[in-house]
C-alpha cells in the first residue's frame, strides 16, 4: 500500500487549506468489528454501531483484508442480488474479477475502482481470478454501499470501470500528503466517478508528522476511515487509526494529523475521507437490497426468487 502513487507529490496541483471557516469537530471514533463476508474472506465492518443519521447517503463500508493468501486460499463472493442502491468496491492490493447479469464487468487490479449501480436490480459475483487462486498473495480493499434516493431506486443499472490512471492525484499545500480523489470535487478538482447522489470519495496517504486541511461542502455529512497506521482528527486533534471510523460535525472543512511515528508495517497514516449529500428518506435495508419501504423490500425479494433481476449467464455456468 499504496497501488497508486508518485515519486514527488510537489508535482502535483494543490490543494489550499481554507483560509477561513469553521473547522469540524470529531464527534466521535469507533472500532469496526470484524467479521467474514461471500465465501469467507475477513472484513472490518467500518460503520457497525454508526447512527444512520450520521451515514446517509452511505449506507455500509467493508474494509476487505489486508491478508496475505496462501496458494489456493483466495475466496470472493457467490453470485447474488441487488437492488436500490451502488456498490463501489476499491481495490488497494491485489485483484478481482466483476461479472453481472446486466452483461456489466471486468477485472481490477491495485488501485481500479468498480462502481456498480444495482438500480432495479441484477446478479453479480465477485471473485479473485484463477491466477491468484493458484498462486495465493496479498489482497486489500474496500466495498462501500451508497444509498439511491426514491427517484433513481428502479433505473437501469449501471457500471464503471474506474482505473488507477484515471483517479484525480493531489497533494497538500506544503506537499505532505497524497490525495486520490475517486469521486467528488475539492476546491475545484473533479475525481472521475459518475455518482447519482453528491458524494466525495478519496485515498490519501499522510507522512508521519503531515497535517491536512481540505475545504468540505457544508451541506455534505463528513467521515473517515483509518487503512493503516495512526492519527487524529478535528482541531481537538482525537485519536484514531486503522480499523476506526470518525463522524465529523458540521462546518466549512475537516482537518486529519498523522502521528509522527507510524507503524513498521505502514511507513505512513493511510486513510478513507467520505463526504455525501444527504438523501434524508426513508432507508429500509435488509440483506442485498436498500429500499424505501418493507413492502418494497419484500418486493425486491419476490422478483428475485422470481427471477425478474436476472440470470446467470451460461458462460459463467
Amino acid at each position: 500500500m499504496p497501488a497508486v502513487t508518485v515519486e514527488n507529490p510537489l508535482t502535483l496541483p494543490r490543494v489550499a487549506a481554507p483560509a477561513e471557516g469553521r473547522q469540524r469537530p470529531a464527534l466521535a471514533v469507533s472500532t469496526a468489528p470484524s467479521g467474514f463476508e461471500g465465501e469467507g474472506f475477513p472484513v472490518r465492518r467500518a460503520f457497525a454501531g454508526i447512527d444512520y443519521k450520521h451515514l446517509d447517503p452511505f449506507i455500509m463500508m467493508d474494509q476487505m483484508g489486508e491478508v496475505e493468501y496462501a496458494p489456493g486460499e483466495p475466496k470472493g463472493t457467490p453470485w447474488h442480488p441487488h437492488r436500490g442502491f451502488e456498490t463501489v468496491t476499491y481495490l488497494i492490493d491485489g485483484t478481482f474479477v466483476h461479472q453481472d447479469s446486466h452483461g456489466g464487468g471486468g477485472t481490477i487490479n491495485d488501485g481500479d475502482t468498480q462502481w456498480m449501480t444495482a438500480g432495479s436490480g441484477l446478479l453479480h459475483i465477485e471473485a479473485p481470478p484463477e491466477s491468484l487462486v493458484m498462486s495465493g498473495g496479498l489482497f486489500h480493499g474496500l466495498q462501500l454501499w451508497v444509498n439511491l434516493p426514491k427517484r433513481d431506486k428502479m433505473m437501469a443499472p449501471r457500471y464503471q470501470d474506474i482505473g488507477g490512471g484515471q483517479v484525480k492525484l493531489l497533494t497538500s499545500s506544503d506537499g505532505g500528503a497524497l490525495l486520490r480523489l475517486i469521486a467528488g470535487d475539492i476546491d475545484g478538482h473533479e475525481g472521475p466517478g459518475i455518482t447519482h447522489t453528491p458524494i466525495t470519495m478519496m485515498h490519501v496517504s499522510l507522512n508521519p508528522g503531515a497535517e491536512l486541511t481540505l475545504p468540505w461542502r457544508s451541506d455534505f455529512n463528513a467521515l473517515a476511515y483509518g487503512l493503516a497506521g495512526r492519527g487524529t482528527a478535528g482541531p481537538e486533534g482525537r485519536p484514531f487509526r486503522m480499523g476506526q471510523s470518525v463522524v465529523f460535525g458540521a462546518g466549512d472543512s475537516l482537518t486529519i494529523k498523522a502521528d509522527a511515528t507510524q507503524e513498521s508495517r505502514s511507513p505512513n497514516f493511510e486513510v478513507v475521507l467520505l463526504g455525501g449529500q444527504p438523501i434524508r428518506e426513508p432507508m429500509m435495508h435488509y440483506g442485498p437490497f436498500v429500499m424505501n419501504t418493507h413492502a418494497e423490500l419484500a418486493q425486491a425479494f419476490e422478483d428475485f426468487q422470481a427471477g425478474r433481476l436476472g440470470t446467470i449467464p451460461a458462460a459463467a455456468g
